[in-house]
């Protein structure tokens, strides 16, 4: 069967269930006669008289009432597959791929995304932990999380966290063997644990602040995590310095167990922002996640 029969069985389907050509052309937003020729058209093509017509009614014909069982249930089966894709263009679901840091992701985006994970069943998320830069487009993420400063132009941005901290740290085993530092230019005598940026393959060089100076401090020392939370094991543990994330220090400062340095260099840097192509097409399950992670505080 060719497009154009399929076509005219639908309407031929319209007029049987209607038992009318006016109320069946009224409903297929087309005129009686129109309607009433392609009909003939039909039964003509088909060599079978489909529908008996009087000036009262419209009744099928054995041959039409065969077309009609057979047409119908399949129909219907159309229609419930196109409401339940309907249903799935609606309803939150599908994967959502994000590259993040360690940081990112247990301070601004755990704490929010495990409630709606439990709400949303049907939504998947991939999160992949990585503490260097990641093309999105290129790699097919859905989103990624930087700070705001370092977001693409052309990217979308949504803010997902305050601004926050980095903050200088060490033990006090570690400082009864080696005096506190009292600028950051001190910490290049010191043991220091450095951080590597995964993607560009460099140490990250410690940044501070202090009465609009601005400065870089590279520093040295025995281990190199590409990962903040060892880092603070490291620190806690009198193996040397480490400059981590201060919610993340934070815990191990009210112990004791580290001790804050240098606490009037360290700037604050600016939040956490989720970013995404501006030409990204949002499925429901991608708009949940985004709404859950928006920062709403000041």
């Amino acid at each position: 069967m060719n497009r154009d029969d399929l076509n005219d069985m639908l309407w031929f389907l319209a007029v049987a269930e209607e038992r009318s050509f006016t109320k069946a052309a009224a409903k297929l937003g087309t005129s009686q006669p129109t309607l009433s020729h392609t009909i003939k058209q039909l039964e003509a093509r088909l060599g079978l008289r489909l529908l008996t017509r009087t000036t009262r009614s419209v009744a099928p014909t054995e041959a039409g009432e065969r077309r009609l069982n057979a047409l119908s249930p399949r129909i219907e089966d159309i229609e419930s597959d196109i409401d339940a894709l309907m249903a799935f263009r609606d309803k939150p679901s599908g994967t959502v791929r994000i590259t993040l840091s360690d940081h990112a992701l247990d301070w601004a985006v755990w704490p929010k995304l495990k409630p709606i994970l439990l709400r949303y069943r049907d939504i998947r998320v991939e999160l992949n932990i990585d503490n260097g830069f990641r093309n999105i487009v290129e790699e097919r993420f859905d989103a990624g999380v930087r700070l705001g400063e370092s977001v693409d132009k052309d990217m979308i941005a949504v803010r997902i966290s305050p601004d926050w901290r980095l903050v200088v740290v060490a033990s006090p085993a570690y400082l009864t063997r080696h005096p506190a530092p009292s600028t950051p230019q001190d910490l290049v005598r010191h043991d220091c644990i450095n951080h590597r940026q995964s993607r560009a393959g460099g140490l990250y060089a410690w940044e501070f602040a202090r009465d609009g100076r601005e400065l870089r401090v590279r520093v040295d020392g025995q281990l190199t995590f590409n990962s903040t939370i060892p880092m603070i094991d490291a620190a806690v543990s009198g193996l040397g310095i480490a400059y981590v994330p201060e919610n993340m220090a934070a815990g191990a400062v009210k112990a004791g167990h580290l001790v804050p340095l240098l606490d009037e260099w360290c700037p604050l840097f600016s939040g956490y922002y989720l970013y995404y192509p501006t030409r990204r097409q949002n499925s429901p399950a991608f708009t949940v996640i985004v709404e859950a992670l928006r920062h709403t505080g000041a």
